[in-house]
Formats: C-alpha cells, sequence, structure tokens
C-alpha cells in the first residue's frame, strides 16, 4: 500500500540545495514600461522603502515580477512587534520603513524598473491601544481620539461580549460592527470616514502607487468599500482581504464587485496536498474546489498571517515550499502572490530594527528570507509570464506524488515529490522542438542556461530523471539558440 513517507533528511537537504540557491540577475535599463502580461505580486514584508527600491532594480523588474506589495506606510503605534503597523494613529506617510520622500522615491524607481506598486491599507480599524499614546512621527492620540482626523463619533461601539470586541464570526453585525482585538472600528457607513479614508488613498495615488491591499476587508460592508472606492481620484488595482469561512454569513464572493479578493482556502489546501495527501488530487485545482472564480482571485502559498497562524507551508518547509510555489505558478489559477518574509521563531516578533524600533535595511539570508529571490521561485516568475493565457494539457500523474502538466504550447513542469527518484520516464509536453533551460535548476540569461538543459524532440517529448522532491520546468522564453 502506498503511503506518504517521512522525508528522508538526506534527499530532503538535497533537494532543497538545488532548489533554493538565490538567482543573480544583471542590472535593467534605467527605464523600462510595465508589461501589461506581468501578473505575479510579490509581498515584500515589513521591508524599509530604501531597500524596496533597491530589490525593484535588482531583482523584482528582470525577474519578471509585475507588482510589489509594501506593507502600510501610514504613521502607527510606536512598539516593537511587527504589527504595530496595522495600527495607524495618523495617516501621515511616515513610518518605521521611512519618510514620504523615501517612499516617493521608491515608488519611482520601482515604476522605472517595470514595477506597480501596491500598499497594504488599513482602513477598517485605527489603534488597539486602550490608553493611547505618542506615534511613531510624534501624534498623540487615545484609543477613540486621533486630533484632526477623527474622533469618538466615528467609531462602532457594538456593545457585545463585554469588550466590543468579535467573537460570533456567525453573526454578520457583531464580524463588522464589533472589534477586531480591540482595533478602534471606524465607522465606515458615515461620508465623513468614508472621505477620510479616501482622501489617504487619493495622497497614496498622488504619490503614484498603482493598487491598494484592502486590509480587515471582511469586517467592513462590501457597499462601504464601494463607496470608498467611488471617492477615489483615479483608477487603481484593488484586492480585498476576505477570509472564507464555511458556513459564515461574510462571504469572499460578495466583495467580488469592488475588485480582486485573497483566495485563502488556495495555501491550506496546497499544503494538505503536499503533506498529507496527493499532488495527484490537483488536477482540477481551483474553481472546481468552490474557489472564487480565477479572474478575481489572488493565490498565495502563505502570507505574514497564514504564515504564523499555521496550516500552510512557509519558508521553514524548505524544499517542499519552494515546490508549491513552483506549482502556483505555473498553474492557472488567480494572480499569484508570492511571499516574501522575515525570519521568525515566536509570531510577535519585530522585524530587523535597530534600538528605536526604526526597520533596518533588508540583507537577504540573514534575519530575511527572500523566498522571492530562491531560483525555484524568481525562475517561475518568468515562467508564469511566459505562459499567459495558455490553458493545462497533458496532464500525468501516478495516483500519488508525481504530477506533470503542460500550459498548451508554452511551457511544462512536472514535480515529483515522491521520495525516490522517477527514472526511465518520458514527458509529452506539446511545445516546439528545440534544448530549453530548466529554470528549476538554472537560469537563462542571454541564450544560454547556467544550469541542465532539456531537449524536447520534433514530437515534442523528452526524456529525464527527476530527482526525489524536485522539479523540471521548461518554457519558450528560456529555448536556448
Amino acid at each position: 500500500m502506498h503511503q506518504r513517507r517521512c522525508r528522508s533528511a538526506i534527499l530532503a537537504l538535497g533537494a532543497i540545495a538545488s532548489l533554493l540557491v538565490p538567482t543573480a540577475v544583471a542590472a535593467p535599463p534605467a527605464v523600462a514600461a510595465t508589461p501589461g502580461t506581468k501578473k505575479v505580486i510579490v509581498q515584500l514584508f515589513e521591508w524599509n522603502w530604501t531597500s524596496v527600491a533597491s530589490e525593484c532594480t535588482g531583482v523584482l523588474g528582470p525577474k519578471g515580477y509585475g507588482w510589489v506589495q509594501v506593507s502600510p506606510p501610514q504613521e502607527h503605534v510606536n512598539a516593537a512587534p511587527w504589527w504595530v503597523s496595522y495600527q495607524p494613529v495618523s495617516y501621515r506617510i511616515e513610518s518605521r520603513k521611512g519618510t514620504r520622500a523615501q517612499f516617493q522615491s521608491m515608488v519611482n524607481t520601482c515604476h522605472n524598473a517595470g514595477v506597480k506598486v501596491i500598499v497594504d491599507t488599513v482602513v477598517n480599524h485605527m489603534s488597539g491601544q486602550e490608553n493611547g499614546g505618542t506615534g511613531w512621527a510624534g501624534t498623540s492620540y487615545g484609543h477613540y481620539n486621533y486630533p484632526g482626523t477623527y474622533g469618538s463619533q466615528d467609531f462602532h461601539y457594538c456593545g457585545r461580549n463585554g469588550n466590543n470586541d468579535i467573537v460570533n464570526y456567525s453573526d454578520r453585525y457583531e464580524v463588522q460592527n464589533c472589534e477586531l482585538v480591540n482595533l478602534a472600528d471606524l465607522k465606515t457607513e458615515s461620508d465623513y470616514v468614508r472621505t477620510r479614508l479616501a482622501a489617504y488613498m487619493n495622497d497614496l495615488l498622488s504619490l503614484g502607487v498603482d493598487g491598494f491591499r484592502m486590509d480587515g476587508s471582511k469586517h467592513m460592508p462590501a457597499a462601504d468599500i464601494a463607496a470608498i472606492k467611488s471617492k477615489l481620484s483615479r483608477s487603481a488595482y484593488l484586492v480585498q482581504e476576505v477570509i472564507y469561512g464555511a458556513g459564515e454569513p461574510v462571504q469572499p464572493t460578495e466583495y467580488t464587485g469592488n475588485g480582486d479578493v485573497h483566495e485563502f482556502r488556495y495555501g491550506k489546501d496546497l499544503a494538505r496536498m503536499f503533506n498529507s495527501e496527493r499532488l495527484a488530487y490537483l488536477k482540477n485545482f481551483g474553481e472546481a474546489w468552490g474557489y472564487l472564480p480565477s479572474s478575481q482571485a489572488v493565490a498565495f502559498v502563505d502570507n505574514h498571517d497564514t504564515q504564523r497562524e499555521g496550516g500552510v507551508l512557509t519558508y521553514k518547509n524548505g524544499g517542499a515550499y519552494a515546490l508549491a510555489n513552483a506549482f502556483m505558478l505555473a498553474w492557472p489559477y488567480g494572480t499569484p502572490a508570492v511571499m516574501s518574509s522575515f525570519s521568525f521563531s515566536n509570531k510577535d516578533q519585530a522585524p530587523p530594527s535597530d534600538a528605536s524600533n526604526r526597520i533596518t535595511n533588508t540583507t537577504c539570508y540573514a534575519g530575511w528570507e527572500c523566498e522571492h529571490r530562491w531560483r525555484v521561485i524568481a525562475n517561475m516568475v518568468g515562467f508564469n509570464n511566459a505562459t499567459q493565457g495558455a490553458g493545462v494539457s497533458n496532464w500525468y500523474d501516478n495516483g500519488y506524488q508525481h504530477i506533470a502538466f503542460s500550459r498548451t504550447g508554452k511551457g511544462f513542469l512536472t514535480i515529483n515529490d515522491e521520495d525516490s527518484a522517477i527514472t526511465g520516464r518520458s514527458y509529452y509536453t506539446g511545445l516546439p522542438a528545440g534544448r530549453y533551460c530548466d529554470v528549476v535548476h538554472g537560469d537563462f540569461s542571454n541564450g544560454s542556461c547556467s544550469g541542465p538543459v532539456i531537449t524536447v524532440d520534433s514530437s515534442g517529448w523528452f526524456a529525464a530523471t527527476i530527482n526525489a522532491h524536485d522539479a523540471v520546468a521548461i518554457h519558450v522564453g528560456a529555448r536556448l539558440p
């Protein structure tokens, strides 16, 4: 009987060594247009603005990332944990990640590298500090008093559970009118509040940002978000954080009229397939599983919240995490979002910071995980770009942990998550005959490949050994002359 076995330490180390090698990239031209075919988002979680700008120029642009999602830029509570960014005290663009001028420079630099900017935008609430205090940039505030911005009349007081906190997620009123972990809940049905939130977002638009991740969207009626959106000075990409809960009254589908929505089930189900079930089950992964429509979903293996809550694969899973991202970037469901983390051992841990809590410049692999640079992930962004619009064909599986499929006429991926190598097999790709760079193990640049080369014959087949917990990927954008 075939069972999922514990990964051999030796095999796992071998797979991780081959999959996690960071990719060297050349500097891009000074100015580049942003092509519409670049869909992949990377979340540079808690990176400061100087580091984001540098990464856009040195890595994100050259590797083909279309969008960078940056952490909340507004003034926040002054403390160490990562979550202080999600506790606004004013809408000044001044935070532990940098100044307004540094933010503006970052946006311009990313645009010059062909990368658009999404801002994580906190619109549901203000701070959760019962006694108030002084914010990062010196603004004094109270739990329900933000001078010049909001007063006590601008918040919900739901009168539930002895502390106004949400307890019952089966109660729509409570979910959207009570407080999420004591965070002062904005009265988003108020025109004044909507106008003030839109003014903050319009300020960001004036600095050139291209889109918004709407934090805590589930805790606001979809109509309130629509009203805020209607006050924006120009069109912008919108993705809303709405966590699916079975049987709950507030569902992600309510929000698709405003823009895209995060599909939280994706990462949990993908982790389950890798950890305890079968990759063969992924043959119809996506809408057939009850997910949001692909055209309005943002898919992710993990994000900053889920990696701390469990039930998903994270950087701590090494090679399995790399393979899951390879699948996501190859599979045509939703807009893929790649996570780039800082290292953490407890869920409240601060990002690398100085003694004043100011976030320090990113040094990859020294406090920052930089998963988006891992060779397999960085190179599969190019696979995603090269296969836009192509359907899935030539699916193969062994019934268990070995799968393969084509993105018709444009790319091919095979993953072997068995505990032993797959040998003596040929794979039908349907690709044009030629020599292709295996982008899982090598970098394609200037017509040459730094790793293995796969030869597809005149009938569209190739033969290869696929090592345990490993993969091979080829696409028309990495074809050798």
